[in-house]
């Protein structure tokens, strides 16, 4: 009886511990249905790879969202961790205390789907979109060689997209000092991954073959970044 009553209280004394070692479960950021929602955490990844210029969500000092593009590494932390900068002056750094919640929004192609393209027309018209949202709490990069790291990492990594040999390392060091000052660079360690993938997969073979054949068409396009480029500057 001792004994019993011995361990039940060495587990209470325990169990706030362990709980301290769970990381907090964040509550969910957008709705996903259960036919779009994707765990895949391999497929996740690849995914925030491919599409990493990301929207970067936090509630301070007022909502407040900045496009960046980031790198993520997969193997740091239980979900990945994600680096990345915004500018010196913007009043979003403040959130990079490791205290503030963040969301950080991957977003995929997305279309118009037209119920005349499914084998069964009686349809409602749609979207089809696919995203993945990463959230955690920012925490600022202190001192001027872990800025210099990611200023580097990151030009790597997007130089290699464009068949480019260029790295921060060509810069004179007088010049990229001249840089570091300019940027607030932060990583966040993820704390909730989610996948939501709306596109029409719970359909009928069908449908979904239908809507594949027109979007092989082209029967939504949007304009490329050279378009929207080049009628920009025409303006003037």
């Amino acid at each position: 009886m001792d004994m019993n009553r011995r361990t039940l209280l060495m587990s209470l004394v325990a169990a706030p511990a362990l709980l301290e070692q769970e990381p907090a479960t964040s509550d969910p950021s957008l709705y996903i249905p259960k036919a779009h929602l994707v765990e895949d955490r391999g497929f996740l990844h690849d995914f925030m790879d491919e599409y990493s210029f990301v929207d970067l969500v936090t509630p301070a000092p007022t909502l407040r969202i900045t496009h960046i593009p980031v790198l993520l590494e997969r193997s740091e932390g239980r979900y990945g961790t994600i680096y990345g900068h915004i500018a010196a002056q913007n009043p979003q750094r403040a959130t990079f205390d490791g205290a503030h919640p963040a969301v950080l929004v991957f977003r995929g192609p997305h279309g118009y789907i037209s119920p005349t393209w499914y084998a069964k027309r009686e349809a409602a018209p749609t979207w089809n979109f696919a995203v993945v949202h990463a959230s955690g709490r920012p925490a600022a990069i202190a001192g001027s060689e872990g800025a210099r790291d990611l200023l580097a990492r990151l030009i790597r990594r997007y130089e290699k997209s464009v068949a480019s040999d260029f790295a921060l390392e060509k810069l004179s060091p007088e010049y990229v000092d001249s840089l570091l000052p300019r940027i607030a660079p932060f990583r966040l360690e993820i704390e909730a991954l989610e996948g939501k993938f709306k596109l029409g997969q719970e359909r009928a073979e069908g449908d979904r073959q239908g809507v594949l054949a027109r979007l092989r068409e082209g029967a939504y396009r949007e304009r490329s970044l050279y378009e929207l480029t080049a009628a920009f500057y025409r303006r003037g």
